[in-house]
């Protein structure tokens, strides 16, 4: 009778050691609602991070979420804008998040403006280009907070093919898809930010205005109504590759997150420098 008992209480501890895992056998959707994270909140391999000013975060927050802003996720590398801190950097900044392989990763910050709705999209390209493959972006902004987890050590697996450079683009410029997130008379050459050197798009590159993936409050359009926009710019085949660019590779991030952990496409990049660095090069192609 001892011995039945003994197995009994193992089996207990066992299921209640396994359950959290179970429940995420299957990679979080990329895109999360408040519903999703209320009922997961708990969950010990949820870790919500809050990009929002820390004043804004200081104010009211999600339960459980720690406040990284937006600006510890990007640099700048001489006069080039919203650059990938380096790896060194990288490495600490997750690890000190808490944040683990298996760990699932939810980005929290605010559709205020089209910039801060971006950072999100960006953060998460950044912790898959660190090797953390379950992030989601909370769909439509943040809540509360209660408290912040322990430090611990992150030991990531960089993604080198999700980041891309001028050489590269270079020399796919007649092999990949090249997709240009910016306005269209941004795109067209009408327009452009004062920082970039040359108006128009990079040669043969598609314009897919990243705001079209969005609904009007600002949340994210569901994947079929994605996928019917997405198509007839970058095709339906997923093994293409695929290059997003904006002015500074901020915005380039909304587009590619769609792409890559929505719909599947396992070869779309972001090119960092985008129009900035791109515009900058008289040797390099552009078109108006």
């Amino acid at each position: 009778m001892k011995n039945v008992l003994k197995k009994c209480f193992m089996l207990v501890i066992l299921m209640l050691f396994f359950i959290p895992l179970a429940a995420f056998s299957a990679n979080v959707e990329p895109v999360v609602s408040t519903d999703w994270l209320a009922n997961n909140i708990s969950n010990p391999k949820v870790v919500i991070i809050d990009i929002r000013k820390a004043e804004d975060y200081k104010e009211n927050h999600i339960q459980n979420s720690i406040n990284i802003v937006a600006k510890s996720w990007i640099t700048k590398k001489k006069d080039i804008l919203n650059e990938m801190i380096s790896d060194d950097d990288l490495k600490d900044l997750i690890g000190d998040a808490g944040i683990r392989q298996d760990s699932v990763v939810v980005i929290a910050g605010t559709v205020a403006a089209p910039i801060d709705l971006v950072s999100a999209a960006r953060v998460a390209w950044t912790l898959i280009y660190a090797g953390v493959k379950d992030v989601a972006i909370l769909n439509g902004g943040v809540e509360k907070w209660e408290k912040k987890p322990k430090a611990k050590p992150f030991t990531p697996k960089f993604d080198k093919t999700l980041l891309v450079n001028k050489d590269y683009v270079m020399k796919n410029l007649d092999k990949a898809i090249i997709v240009d997130v910016r306005p269209a008379d941004f795109y067209s050459g009408d327009k452009k930010q004062t920082f970039v050197e040359r108006a128009g798009h990079i040669k043969n590159a598609k314009n897919l205005p990243w705001g079209t993936l969005l609904n009007e409050d600002k949340t994210y359009k569901s994947k079929d109504e994605i996928e019917k926009i997405m198509a007839p710019v970058i095709g339906t085949d997923k093994t293409k590759t695929i290059i997003f660019y904006c002015d500074t590779g901020m915005f380039a991030t909304p587009g590619w997150f769609m792409a890559y952990s929505l719909s599947g496409y396992a070869n779309a990049k972001v090119y960092d420098g985008s129009a900035q660095e791109w515009a900058a090069d008289p040797n390099v192609p552009m078109d108006k």
